[in-house]
């Protein structure tokens, strides 16, 4: 009861707020029922934990964190193309010095805030001193200080070399010195594409082009976003009350009239760790510790099987946490080999018993996959790794745990994880020692020529020649000790009302949330 309830009150809301038609009049194939109707506007529905608790304000995760997108209401020094290449919106150019501690900015010279102030570069710094200061969402420790040296040049002054700083400069939008309180992330005022008009807190935002924006000419005018459950979300694209909705795989086997459904790529990746240690009384494991049993459930699996089994098709094989991104490397990639994993666990003295179930020494094979409770997805794709490891001789079984749980045991038992970021720090932060350990931070594993190779290419000065540094970290070491099993890149499902030409995405990030609506500008009503 209380979910058709919620549903009726945002149809209420949206006809309150002229967004929408009646309930029951989606079955036009055109944009009349929704936002379209004045040609010019959307209404989007987005996962409920898609909704800024902090509001709006970079300095508290907005723009940043898991769900990492451009933000719309403030502009960026510089951007992710389409090949997640760095490319500029407020920076005109930047140049890193030799010794990678210090990156010059230029901006331009023609933006205002909204509240009719000129942009400068002394915003610019204050902006990057405050989220220093203040963030808890990005790690800005690299960060020294940020410095106006004229009125479009920046200085960062870097406390150690730090490559890919483009990519951080990429999030965090821009806020006006005279403006900014504790109340920004309420009443933000920007320079981005769009002003914010209204947020009722739990059920929508509302946005509207900002008049005077400096770059590509917006064309869609208002954009309206509601925060809303899978059923919710469905609901509303069946009775024609929104124009996109994200959906989930359960969904795409369903029709909605007058909709049809997008499939967005991404590198929003599930798989699992697998302690690389033996156990210690807290963590590793003994079974997963051979580096032969890790490289057998790596081949022995069929990422294909489980796109088609749980993901209904949409998704594509997952081979590493950063799949076709510009630092990528192939080396990651395996073929499906079930006798090869035969043959790796035969190797390591896993043996079958005549109940088809490998055992060394009198000790079963055996692991327990766990993963979040409350994430469907992850519990059907632990389900379907449990009978394939079956079919390997390992006797698994999965378990629901909450998150605390999760982080603990995750250091001697695998744990059905999602990651994927717009920046190689992602690779780092999985695989590199933690400060003050003596292993990784999620999963008990070590290398010093990782360590090394990543070092070396966060000291470069140059982003695209550190490419190849986090390339042959993966291709030398990571492709060969395997302490993770990359599984599935889960596509993002969204239903679109006929008629409407969403622009061409780039590959979306973990997290499915604001990434959908990062060029909404550029969408249009073809009918």
């Amino acid at each position: 009861m209380k979910k058709f309830l919620c549903i009726a009150l945002v149809f209420a809301m949206l006809a309150l707020a002229g967004c929408g038609a009646a309930p029951g009049a989606g079955s036009t194939s055109g944009p009349a029922s929704g936002g379209g109707a004045e040609k010019n506007s959307v209404v989007v529905a987005m996962n409920t934990e898609s909704e800024p608790e902090a509001g709006f304000d970079p300095a508290y995760g907005w723009g940043a964190g898991e769900h990492v997108h451009e933000p719309l209401i403030q502009s960026t020094l510089t951007v992710t193309n389409a090949d997640l290449s760095i490319g500029f919106d407020l920076a005109t150019g930047m140049e890193a010095s030799e010794d990678g501690l210090m990156w010059t900015v230029t901006i331009r010279d023609d933006v205002r805030f909204t509240d009719g102030e000129p942009l400068t570069a002394a915003d610019v710094a204050f902006t990057y001193n405050t989220v220093k200061a203040e963030s808890s969402v990005n790690d800005f420790t690299m960060l020294e200080s940020a410095e106006a040296v004229n009125d479009t040049t920046v200085a960062f002054h870097m406390a150690r070399p730090y490559s890919i700083w483009p990519y951080t400069m990429a999030i965090v939008g821009i806020v006006p010195e005279h403006a900014y309180g504790p109340d920004y992330g309420q009443n933000p005022i920007g320079s981005g594409r769009y002003v914010l008009k209204q947020w009722d807190k739990g059920q929508q935002v509302i946005f509207e082009a900002n008049p005077d924006y400096y770059g590509q000419p917006v064309q869609m005018e208002k954009v309206v976003v509601l925060f809303m459950s899978e059923d919710a979300a469905f609901a509303a694209a069946k009775a024609g009350q929104v124009d996109v909705a994200y959906t989930a795989p359960a969904y795409a086997d369903q029709t909605v009239a007058g909709y049809g459904l997008m499939a967005v790529k991404t590198v929003d990746n599930r798989g699992i760790n697998l302690p690389a240690a033996a156990f210690d009384g807290t963590a590793g494991n003994d079974f997963t510790a051979d580096v032969r049993v890790r490289q057998a459930i790596n081949c022995g699996i069929d990422r294909q099987e489980m796109i088609g089994n749980v993901l209904g098709g949409y998704g594509t094989p997952a081979y590493s946490v950063c799949d076709q991104m510009p630092w990528y490397s192939p080396a990651n990639e395996v073929a499906y080999d079930p006798q090869k994993a035969a043959a790796l666990l035969d190797e390591a003295g896993w043996e079958l018993d005549a109940a088809g179930t490998r055992q060394k020494d009198g000790v079963k094979a055996e692991l327990t996959v766990m993963y979040p409770m409350g994430d469907s997805t992850r519990q059907a794709l632990a389900a379907d790794l449990v009978n394939q490891l079956g079919e390997l001789g390992i006797a698994a079984k999965a378990e629901g745990v909450d998150w605390d749980t999760a982080y603990a045991r995750a250091l001697a038992e695998p744990l059905v994880w999602g990651w994927g970021a717009h920046t190689p720090m992602e690779l780092y932060n999985i695989y590199h020692t933690a400060p003050g350990a003596d292993t990784a931070e999620y999963s008990p594993y070590a290398s010093a020529q990782v360590d090394e190779l990543m070092d070396a290419a966060l000291a470069g000065g140059d982003l695209e020649e550190s490419y190849a540094l986090w390339q042959q970290a993966q291709s030398e070491v990571l492709a060969q000790e395997v302490p993770w099993v990359w599984l599935v890149n889960i596509d993002h499902l969204y239903w679109v009302r006929g008629g409407l030409a969403v622009a061409q995405q780039k590959l979306h990030p973990h997290g499915h949330g604001w990434s959908i609506v990062n060029n909404v500008d550029q969408w249009s009503w073809t009918a």
